[in-house]
């Protein structure tokens, strides 16, 4: 006769062990994107069957994780670096862009509202702000590279440099609530990720600067369905509801 004792004691052993844990899904993430990301996470997790470990940088600083070979199954980065990664072989094809964001303006909340609504208006809001803080290009940081030519471009790049409050990482609106600066610039998504500030609006149509969003998945990728299962809900209905409450807008057709 068959011992049944060893089939009763490994389904014992099943039973006090529970369901089986969700794979882990690490992502990288530019920082504008990462509000986003956090919000989606909890459905994304729960339909996808994965514990996102979520982690984020400027676009230079994630440039130079990715080259130093971390590892990472998703990347969310700024169109043209994830082409250069492309190229390069740390990110596989095909890439997927998953939305857009402009460059707006903030100030402390209370504070009076700047006019902002031409170019001109624009210019002469910055000379007159006593600190205006960006992010430090030297960071890599998309509107930060992007407002330093900006200034360059308006002429009062030797103006704004004494009174600049650079921001090497994180949501430059922070700089409002602590005092250290009476104006930020910076993505859409991220002066509305920080309470206790007044967004004023995007910069003027003219000198306005889009960054577009994509997704891919990495050359070393250790959970590849986990992998396309996020990047897929990133077009889902919910994530297109959701760019637009934090200031994004789904990514034009590929």
């Amino acid at each position: 006769m068959i011992s049944r004792i060893p089939f009763l004691a490994a389904l014992f052993a099943l039973c006090i062990a529970g369901p089986a844990h969700a794979a882990d899904l690490s992502v990288l993430t530019a920082g504008a994107f990462r509000p986003v990301l956090d919000a989606l996470a909890p459905s994304i997790e729960r339909t996808a069957d994965v514990h996102l470990i979520i982690t984020n940088g400027t676009a230079g600083e994630l440039l130079k994780r990715i080259q130093d070979g971390e590892a990472f199954d998703v990347a969310i980065l700024p169109e043209r670096l994830a082409m250069t990664l492309s190229a390069s072989g740390n990110l596989a094809p095909p890439l997927s862009n998953v939305a857009r964001v402009g460059i707006g303006v903030a100030v402390p909340e209370g504070a009076p509202r700047p006019d902002i609504s031409t170019v001109e208006q624009f210019r002469q809001t910055l000379l007159a702000a006593p600190s205006v803080a960006y992010l430090d290009p030297a960071a890599g940081g998309s509107s930060g590279v992007y407002l330093s030519k900006l200034f360059e471009t308006l002429g009062i790049a030797q103006a704004i440099a004494p009174k600049a409050v650079r921001v090497h990482g994180g949501l430059v609106g922070t700089r409002l609530v602590d005092g250290q600066a009476a104006l930020a610039i910076h993505q859409i998504s991220e002066l509305l990720a920080v309470p206790r500030i007044q967004y004023v609006g995007p910069l003027p149509a003219a000198v306005q600067n889009y960054t577009v969003y994509t997704a891919a998945v990495s050359a070393h990728v250790k959970n590849l369905a986990g992998a396309q299962k996020l990047i897929q809900a990133l077009h889902g209905k919910d994530a297109s509801a959701l760019l637009e409450r934090k200031g994004m807008e789904p990514a034009a057709p590929q």
